[in-house]
This record gives structure tokens, C-alpha cells and sequence, in this order.
């Protein structure tokens, strides 16, 4: 057979298995020969499907080609004879004996003799060789471990163990293509084509004068749909044939590592990946996403789905062209800090940039606010709990109770940090803002030094990753300090770790001081690395910031050093980079930024380089005084950089936006805050850290009332002057004529719990469609519901309404929209989705991939962007549908293009995942919310961060660590709400200047929801208690409240996690319940709407509430 008719063989297994011909799939491999599927070999094996197995296996061997052959079969034959012994079915193992076993006479006569003779004892276990034989899965589990190895070492299956690299639907896209080309030839080329048949060429009918469109952006072949309802075409997701495909990154470390232990086996990185077997320790394998299903969608009736021809999710980086200059750099000293002893390790806080948290050799280890020059926390060297630490380390210590710290750490949040002592122990602390630090852990992580510490997230849980003096490499649980996976396998000291993901696989690099770098999963299994650092040198790797790009720096017992690029896929070093000098002691410290710059602390200097160039870019002695070997540290936005110096202090340098930052905080915290600093008032975390220092007091009346601080993303401590609303409490003033409005009784609203006959599950995401005529609901299952009212006498717009009951739709087939949810736990999951502006379809995902569901039918037209990270958010553009902001469970959002199919960019700044997007058409800006309380401005032309303001946490209210942050636009496109569980605020994009802040007295419990009216004029707002408030938008003032008892029984335990305005009715909401009930509520026809807004006095604002309302607290 050719090559081609070979290849073209691939793109049909590749189509069956993405149509779920799963039979097809495995009849063709077989008949082929040209792959063999270990996967679907190993659920054989594992269930017990002896005929299939060898049927299977005819179709790559047979008994007598080889030994390894041999030997596949007598395993198979054997384990087959024996679970017959075992089951007492002597008649079935004689059959086997004489029809499969007795081949093996002719090439090994004792060996057969021996098997029969197993016919004579009542337990074969009784035969010595036998006597550890398990149960029956145990036994096959052995078994599978050993044929895989002979597979692999067996000749005859060299090449047909790792399928192409291909992308998805590559057999549909050489169709498109030649469509294209079809179309492109047509004398009367239509602009929309209607394919409807392969078996003949494509040509148009009349002519329309219309131009043919390009070959590239218009895919002609759609969904094609098969007999019986099945999905349409590239629904499913790629061909996963490898048994345990790792990272390509990692895969190709280990082509190039240690011999595999069966050396006939096929080359590449999947012999050895096999050989390791990874394929049992990593779940569900999932290859890469090179390739998946875009869209384009107009009307409701058209599901034409287009075909990728690119790797989606990812973002087309150049690394050949620089938008920097070396005026970026940080070079100018604009401070030095002095924390009195060495200087041996230093790191900025992710969020708050102008901390800086600073180890000594003496074993202090500081965080200094940057702006004011000051240490405003100090821990010194000092054993926790002496009396619990082992006999070496007491010995130890009472000869000489000192200690120097090797590295020191902020966690991903900034909420912990860990020191790394020289003598045995590992300290984590927590840091609640400000001066206060917190003993967390204190482990004894080595024998000898700590010598390096980093985190990391393995199964979504925080950990830390320590190395030491005694050559091992160690996991603890951040939280409990739980030692949870010990590597060993280095012959010398660890020198450092560099804990990493790609994909869904999380992995360790390890380096020792001989030179050896070391590669782990989290399985304790072992090493799948084993490299040589550039002249077998110290070293440390890091990644850029992005992920993509490693690099390692480092210097060897001769003082030569080296800093080089990676080929992750190649395991070999890339670009060395030129410029470094020789030394007599130390090891050279180097570190990264902007996915740009690399930096390095050598020859009195620090020295830069263009990470796409091997030669030096520039260099300063920052003023002079620098140690041969400097301590260097980049904040985040790589705007400052901390040098250690020769006289035990650190000098700052800046770029003029690390100046400007600087210089703005400073000038904030003016000195009536320093004076009043001595009372601080520690606010609750905003998002995992508090704030700064700093309380400032504004009198109303005979009360003073603290303006709780707010965090920016450098540490922006915000005083009274920069946050225009003042705090009133609504308890002082007494109206005179105004009351609240409270609805506790059924007979003072209507309401209406609309019908269910599907499984009740929390509703997690609630939405009127833009007609108004439907409400859908997505489930903590994953299942949309999707409620009609049907136009009648009663309703002639067909309008959403309590007075009447909708029906639950669902189109003839009875199918349910479902989301994908991949390996995630649907509960567990942040749901969320989006609906097109013609109500035709809607996006969607529950922790799994997007699925993209036609509203009509309710068919998955396609799912894209498995997990992990799964889509938090999902936001259509205002001005053009085929642009989606998906926000990120690792707090990055994707900006997809779906008619070019193309990531156009992906925005960083959140520090958690997110929970808001929101476009506003007037200012072309995206704002974004998430986890840690942070809202973010992006332009959409240039999609760069316009501002960024942490939320004002009201002081004496806790945020839960993961409290959502919603956002919302006024209709004036000008005006946003956020919604947190602790507040109601209003603010002014694209600035993010804080209007107005609304706080909830403590009774109501959390706020869960809320949502502007249609008519942007009130505020519905939903509690945990609850009960449901409606504000006055323009004054934040409480005129309503509804009680629960006037629309559900009696039950404590059932309140609203969301609530949704009608798109045209301004007095119309929908609550979705914890128990899975939806509710429509509206006033009264009688009183036309929700309670009368407070009256305003002397045109400054409103008065205060009475009653109920007293102890909610508006910020005007």
C-alpha cells in the first residue's frame, strides 16, 4: 500500500473515531495493521475478552513470528488457563490446554508438562512458582504490565504504537478545501453556498453576480448529519489512541533521557513515556487541542459549523519581533532598603507589587512597603515547636541556634509564604495585610539544608514542593502540611525545583549540584528525566511568565556559566546566550519578565538579554556597589527589580512606570493616615490578603466611621481623598415621611414557582432570552431548562409573566441540553453561559469543554476548549457575535475570534479565576471581575489594561476566599454595578472611580445576585437569608424589600443564588433557588411596582430609611 493510501487510512480511523464508530474503529486497526491501540488493548485485557484480544492481535502478529510474540500469546494463553483452574472449570482448562497451550510443546515440551500437571492439584497456587498468584484482577493487572513491555520491545509493533499528530477533522478539512477549490471554479459563484452532496462536484446554480468568497474563511461543508439523529460532525473531540500521551514538552525530555529498559522498542517519546508506564498514573490522557470545531452563527436555522484549520486556545505569539525597548527595562535606583544582614533571597508579592518580601543569612525574613521606605513586618530565625523536631536537628540547633534562610516565596495569591532554612525546617506563613504575619506551618522538610522551596497546584491543591541537602525532592499539603510524595533518585544534593503544568499534567524539573536535572510526576514512581545541566552545573530553570518558554542559568565547580533556552519538545538546549563571566565563588542568579527580558546578577553588574537574542542587550552597575553575585528579583509587571548590595541592603530599580507607581502610593498615603496609623483596622481579606495600614475617619453627625482601605493591584491603598463616597449611617438619621416598603406575605406580590418534571438540582445561572418570551436556567447538573409562555387571549405579546404558567419546552427528539463535564464533578464546577442576540443559541459550560447548543433543537452544535482551565465566563460581543470573551478558571481571559477561528489574545491580571465580564459599546471597553475582588478595564481595539481597582471591603465583613465579583453595565454604557456577597457598588468606566457603595446589613446574610432592571432605575439584589431587595440605582437606597415567606414555604434551608430582570418589563424578575425551583415575581397590578424610592434631600442625595432598613449602610 502506498504512503498515502496509508495516511488516508489514519484520516478514516481519525473520522470513525470522532462519529463514535467505535467498532469500525478497532475492525479497521486490526484489518490495517497500521496502529496499534494499547488503550483499547488494555480494557481487553482488563475485562477479559480473551477471543478478542488474540483477534485483535492477528491483525500485528502471530504466534511463531518472534519470541516476544511467543511469549504475547503463552501470557495471554496461560492467564486464560489459569482463571479456568481457579473457577474449579477443569473441562473448560483441559479445552484450553489442548487447543492454545499445546502449540507451545513443540518450542518448550517441560514448560507444557509443568502446566498440565496443574490439572492434578485442587489450588495451583499449591506450584511454588505460583503460590503469589492473587485474585483474578490482580493477576491481570500483572500480566497487562508485562505484555505492554513485550509489545513495546516486539519489532513487528515498532511505528504502530503512537498515532500522527494530526488535527481535528483533518479528513473534513481536505474536504472544505477541495469544496473551496470546487466553488472557487464555479462561473456563478453564490456567496452561500448550499452543499449538499459529496458524490458529485460542486457547482451553483443561477448566477447572482455575487463574488466568490475566500477559500480561507468560508468552509462550505457543515455539519453532516447521520441517519438516526446522530450529532453532527465534529462534535466530539480528537482521536486519543496513545495510552498515556504525556506533555509534548515532557515527552520529549524523556526520548532524550536515561536507556529504555527494552531497547527494541519503537524510539520516541511515547517508548519511553510507555516504558515509565505513565499511562497507568495519568487518568484520561487528552491530546493536546490542536484542533477543534469554530462557528458561525446568525440565524437560528443555519448550523453550518465551520472547521478549524488551526490550533485553537492558543494565541499566535512571534518571538521573532520586539515591541520593547530597553527603556522597559527597570534601571534607574530610585530607593535603597536596608535589612541589616545578607541578602540571600528576595520576592515581590504577586498582587500588592510594592511589597517585597526579604531572607537573610541571619534568618530574618521581612516584608518592606516600598513607597515608605519601611519594614512593617520582621520574623527572626526561630524553631516553633523545638520540642516536636527530630534529635539531629535539637543537636543541631543547641550547638548553634542560627540558621540562614535559602529562599523565601510568596504563594500564587500572596496569601502564604514559605521560608526555606539551611538547617532541616520549612516555615509557612500566612500574611493578612499589612504588619500581620501568622505562624502556619513549620515542617521538618530535610536532613541538612533546605535549599530550595517553590508552590504548586497538583489536583487543584495548594502545595509546596521542597528540596534538600539530603538529595531528595519532597510534596506537602500547604494546608495541613502533610508530606504527600517523596522523589528519590539524585546522587548529589538538590540544588533547586521548579514546579510546572502543561496540559492537564503537572510535573516537577529538579536540579542537583552535580549538574543533573530530573524530571517528576506526582506519582512517586520515579524520575522521567534524566539530563545534564549545560557544563554539569548548578542551576536554576524557570519558566516565562506566559508558560511557554523554559530557561535555565546556572554555574559549575570550574565558575563557568551558562544561561540557555530549552527545545522543550527536544529536550535539548535551544540558544545558549552569551555575555556571562567567569567566577571564583557562587553560583549566578538569574530571573525572567514580560516573557520578554531575562536578567542575571554577574560581575558586579546586572546584565540583560532579549530572550530571542543570544547577546548581551544591556547591562548597570545600579550606582555601584553590587556584589560579584547579586540577588536579583523582578515584581510581576517587571516594572521594579530588587538588587542585593555589598553592604547588606537592596537597591530598587525602576522603569518610569515602577517610578510612577511608586511615586502615586506615595503621595496617597499622606500624613494624616500616618498619624492615625497606630489604630489600624484590620479589614477582612480582599480576595486571600487584607489591606494596608491605613484608617481614615470622616465625621457625620456625632459618629465617625472608617473608609474601609481599598488594595489595588500595587498595593493601591486608596485614603478618602482618592474614594469619593462617604459613609452614612442610615440609623442616625430619622426620616420623616418616607418608610420602607416589606412584602411578607403571598398576597402582596405575585409569584409564580414555575413547573418541573426534570430532576431539581440548584440553579446555578438564570436568564430571561432578549424576546422575553422564555427564561432558561442552567442546573448544578449541567441540564438547561428552558420555560415558554405560549401566546393566548390572556397574552397577546406572549411576554414572560407570573400571572400565567409557562410551559418547560422541549423539541420533539426529548433531548436535553447537556453540558460536557469532562472529569470534573458538575457540583464542584463554575457554571456559566451566554445567549446569542437572536435567541438562537446558547454558549455554555459546567467545568467541561463549551458546548454550543442550538436553542431550537436543542442539538450540541460543537464543543471546544476542554479543560483545564475550564470557562468560568462567557461573554458575546455587543457589535459582532463571533467575538467571545471567555474568562478562565486560572483568571486569564480569551478573547476568540470564531469566523477566523483564532484566539486573538489572551488578557492577564487577574490573580483568580473569573467571575464577570462585561462589554460596554460606548467606551469599546471590556471590564472584567473575578475571585480575588478585582475589576479590570481592557480597551477592545488594542485589548490592553486601561485600570484596574480592587473592591472596597466594608470593614468588620468577612469575604469568603473565593467570593464571585459580578459586573453589569448601566444602560449608559457608562456606569457599572459590581456585586459582591458583601456589597453593592457603583462605578464609572472606564476610570473604575468609585460613585457609590451599598452595604447590606449583616441579618440578610451574604448577598448571593443582583441585577439592574431594564431600565437601569433599580437593583434587584438577593440574599442568602431570602430574602430579595430592590435599590434605587441612582441613590443605593433600599425601597423594598421582599421577605421569603411571600413567595416560597417554609423552609430555612432554600434561598436564591440568582436573579435575572426581564429584558423590557422593569418591574419583572426570576430567582433561581437552591433547591432547583424558579420563580417569576412581580408588584401588584394594583401598585404598578416594587415600594416608593426615599425622597432626596436639598438635592444632595437620599435620606435616610426607617425601620427595617436602618441597619443597611449606603455609601454615597
Amino acid at each position: 500500500m502506498s504512503s498515502l493510501s496509508r495516511e488516508l487510512v489514519f484520516l478514516i480511523l481519525q473520522f470513525l473515531d470522532e462519529e463514535k464508530f467505535k467498532e469500525s474503529v478497532h475492525k479497521l486497526e486490526q484489518e490495517s495493521g497500521f496502529f496499534f491501540n494499547m488503550r483499547y488493548f488494555e480494557d481487553m485485557v482488563t475485562n477479559g475478552e480473551w477471543e478478542e484480544v488474540e483477534k485483535y492481535l492477528s491483525g500485528f502478529t502471530k504466534v511463531d513470528d518472534n519470541r516476544y510474540s511467543m511469549k504475547i500469546f503463552f501470557e495471554i494463553r496461560k492467564q486464560k488457563y489459569l482463571e479456568a483452574l481457579d473457577k474449579r472449570d477443569r473441562a473448560k482448562a483441559v479445552d484450553i490446554l489442548v487447543k492454545d497451550l499445546k502449540v507451545f510443546a513443540a518450542f518448550n515440551e517441560e514448560l507444557f508438562k509443568e502446566i498440565t500437571q496443574l490439572l492434578t492439584l485442587d489450588n495451583f497456587r499449591d506450584n511454588e512458582q505460583l503460590s503469589k498468584y492473587g485474585d483474578t484482577k490482580s493477576a491481570r493487572g500483572i500480566m497487562l504490565a508485562e505484555l505492554k513491555k513485550l509489545i513495546e520491545a516486539n519489532p513487528l509493533f515498532r511505528d504502530k504504537l503512537q498515532f500522527p499528530t494530526l488535527k481535528n477533522s483533518r479528513l473534513r478539512t481536505l474536504i472544505n478545501q477541495s469544496l473551496n477549490w470546487q466553488h472557487q471554479l464555479c462561473k456563478n459563484p453564490r456567496p452561500n453556498p448550499d452543499i449538499k452532496t459529496l458524490f458529485v462536484d460542486h457547482s451553483c446554480g443561477q448566477p447572482n453576480g455575487a463574488r466568490a468568497p475566500s477559500p480561507v474563511t468560508n468552509h462550505l461543508m457543515g455539519a453532516v448529519p447521520k441517519t438516526g439523529g446522530f450529532p453532527p460532525l465534529g462534535a466530539h473531540g480528537p482521536f486519543q489512541p496513545t495510552p498515556a500521551a504525556l506533555p509534548t514538552s515532557l515527552a520529549g525530555w524523556m526520548a532524550n533521557s536515561s536507556p529504555v529498559p527494552h531497547p527494541s522498542a519503537s524510539a520516541g517519546p511515547m517508548g519511553l513515556a510507555a516504558a515509565n508506564n505513565a499511562g497507568a498514573l495519568l487518568k484520561r490522557p487528552r491530546t493536546p487541542p490542536t484542533n477543534n470545531p469554530a462557528m458561525d452563527y446568525q440565524t437560528a436555522d443555519s448550523e453550518h459549523v465551520m472547521k478549524r484549520s488551526r490550533p485553537f486556545g492558543v494565541t499566535d505569539e512571534s518571538h521573532g519581533q520586539s515591541s520593547y525597548s530597553t527603556d522597559d527595562l527597570p534601571r534607574n535606583v530610585v530607593m535603597t532598603i536596608n535589612p541589616g544582614s545578607a541578602v540571600k533571597s528576595m520576592d515581590f508579592h504577586p498582587v500588592q507589587q510594592i511589597l517585597l518580601l526579604v531572607g537573610t543569612n541571619m534568618g530574618d525574613v521581612m516584608v518592606y512597603e516600598l513607597p515608605s521606605h519601611e519594614r512593617i513586618a520582621i520574623r527572626n530565625f526561630k524553631a516553633w515547636d523545638l520540642a516536636s523536631c527530630s534529635v539531629a536537628l535539637q543537636a543541631t540547633l543547641a550547638n548553634d541556634y542560627t540558621a540562614s534562610i535559602n529562599r523565601v516565596v510568596w504563594s500564587p495569591d500572596g496569601t502564604l509564604f514559605g521560608v526555606a532554612y539551611s538547617k532541616h525546617l520549612v516555615h509557612i506563613y500566612s500574611y493578612h495585610g499589612g504588619d500581620d504575619l501568622r505562624n502556619h506551618l513549620e515542617i521538618e522538610a530535610h536532613a541538612g539544608s533546605v535549599n530550595d522551596l517553590a508552590f504548586s497546584y497538583p489536583n487543584k491543591q495548594l502545595c509546596v514542593v521542597t528540596c534538600g541537602e539530603d538529595r531528595v525532592i519532597k510534596v506537602w499539603d500547604a494546608v495541613t502540611g502533610a508530606k504527600q510524595h517523596q522523589f528519590e533518585g539524585h546522587e548529589a544534593p538538590v540544588y533547586s525545583v521548579c514546579p510546572h503544568h502543561k496540559e492537564s499534567i503537572q510535573f516537577i524539573f529538579s536540579t542537583a549540584t552535580d549538574g543533573k536535572i530530573k524530571a517528576w510526576l506526582y506519582d512517586n514512581v520515579g524520575s522521567r528525566v534524566d539530563y545534564d545541566a549545560p557544563g554539569h552545573s548548578s542551576t536554576t530553570m524557570a519558566y516565562s511568565a506566559d508558560g511557554s518558554r523554559l530557561f535555565s542559568c546556572g554555574t559549575n565547580k570550574e565558575g563557568d556559566s551558562y544561561l540557555v533556552e530549552w527545545n522543550e519538545s527536544e529536550g535539548a538546549v535551544k540558544r545558549t546566550y552569551h555575555g556571562l563571566g567567569k567566577r571564583t565563588v557562587g553560583v549566578v542568579q538569574f530571573d525572567t519578565t514580560k516573557n520578554r527580558f531575562l536578567a542575571t546578577g554577574d560581575e558586579f553588574m546586572v546584565k540583560f538579554w532579549d530572550m530571542d537574542n543570544v547577546n548581551l542587550l544591556t547591562s548597570t552597575d545600579a550606582d555601584g556597589g553590587l556584589p560579584a553575585s547579586p540577588s536579583i528579583r523582578f515584581n510581576k509587571e517587571g516594572i521594579l527589580l530588587a538588587v542585593s548590595t555589598n553592604d547588606n541592603g537592596i537597591k530598587i530599580l525602576a522603569n518610569s512606570d515602577g517610578i510612577r507607581l511608586l511615586r502615586t502610593v506615595e503621595s496617597r498615603t499622606f500624613d494624616a493616615s500616618r498619624a492615625a496609623s497606630v489604630a489600624v483596622v484590620k479589614a477582612p481579606a480582599i480576595g486571600a490578603f487584607g489591606p494596608s495600614n491605613i484608617t481614615v475617619g470622616t465625621g457625620i453627625g456625632d459618629r465617625a466611621a472608617p473608609v474601609p482601605a481599598m488594595v489595588g493591584l500595587n498595593n493601591d491603598s486608596r485614603s478618602l481623598a482618592d474614594v469619593k463616597p462617604r459613609i452614612v449611617d442610615e440609623s442616625i438619621e430619622k426620616s420623616r415621611i418616607w418608610k420602607l416598603t416589606e412584602i411578607n406575605e403571598p398576597s402582596q406580590c405575585r409569584s409564580l414557582r414555575l413547573p418541573d418534571n426534570l430532576t431539581a438540582m440548584r440553579v446555578s445561572r438564570l436568564i430571561y432570552t432578549n424576546s422575553g418570551l422564555a427564561i432558561l436556567a442552567l442546573s448544578s447538573n449541567a441540564v438547561h431548562k428552558l420555560w415558554k409562555w405560549q401566546r393566548n387571549d390572556r397574552t397577546t405579546i406572549g411576554k414572560a409573566t407570573a400571572s400565567i404558567v409557562p410551559q418547560l419546552w422541549q423539541p420533539a427528539s426529548g433531548i436535553l441540553m447537556t453540558n460536557d463535564i469532562s472529569d470534573t464533578n458538575p457540583e464542584d464546577a463554575v457554571p456559566c453561559f451566554a445567549l446569542s442576540k437572536n435567541d438562537s443559541y446558547v454558549m455554555s459550560a459546567s467545568g467541561g469543554k463549551i458546548s454550543l447548543f442550538n436553542m431550537m433543537t436543542f442539538k450540541t452544535m460543537t464543543t471546544f476548549m476542554p479543560p483545564p482551565p475550564a470557562a468560568t465566563y462567557l461573554a458575546f460581543h455587543p457589535q459582532d457575535n463571533n467575538i467571545i470573551a471567555i474568562g478562565m478558571e486560572d483568571s486569564s481571559i480569551q478573547i476568540y475570534n470564531v469566523r477566523v477561528d483564532e484566539v486573538k489574545t489572551k488578557l492577564k491580571g487577574h490573580q483568580k479565576r473569573i467571575t464577570g465580564l462585561a462589554f460596554s459599546h460606548v467606551l469599546n471597553v471590556l471590564v472584567s471581575s473575578g475571585a480575588d475582588s478585582q475589576l479590570c478595564v481592557w480597551n477592545t481595539d488594542g485589548w490592553e489594561r486601561q485600570a484596574s481597582k480592587f473592591l472596597q471591603i466594608p470593614s468588620g465583613r468577612a469575604a469568603a476566599p473565593l467570593a464571585d465579583t459580578r459586573v453589569q453595565f448601566h444602560l449608559d454604557q457608562i456606569h457599572l454595578l459590581a456585586v459582591h456577597e458583601t456589597q453593592i457598588a457603583i462605578y464609572e468606566a472606564p476610570k473604575l472611580e468609585c460613585l457609590k457603595q451599598w452595604v447590606p446589613r449583616e441579618a440578610s446574610g451574604p448577598i448571593t445576585h443582583a441585577a439592574y432592571s431594564c431600565d437601569s432605575q433599580s437593583i434587584y439584589v438577593s440574599f442568602e437569608d431570602g430574602s430579595v431587595g430592590v435599590l434605587t440605582a441612582t441613590t443605593l437606597r433600599l425601597r423594598c424589600r421582599i421577605l421569603p415567606a411571600a413567595y416560597l414555604p417554609p423552609n430555612p434551608r432554600v434561598y436564591p443564588l440568582v436573579v435575572a430582570a426581564h429584558p423590557s418589563d422593569p418591574n419583572q424578575f426570576a430567582l433561581g433557588l437552591t433547591d432547583g425551583g424558579v420563580h417569576v415575581l412581580e408588584p401588584l397590578e394594583s401598585e404598578g411596582k416594587w415600594g416608593t424610592s426615599p425622597p432626596t434631600e436639598n438635592g444632595a442625595g437620599p435620606s435616610t430609611t426607617s425601620g427595617a432598613a436602618g441597619s443597611d449602610q449606603p455609601q454615597r
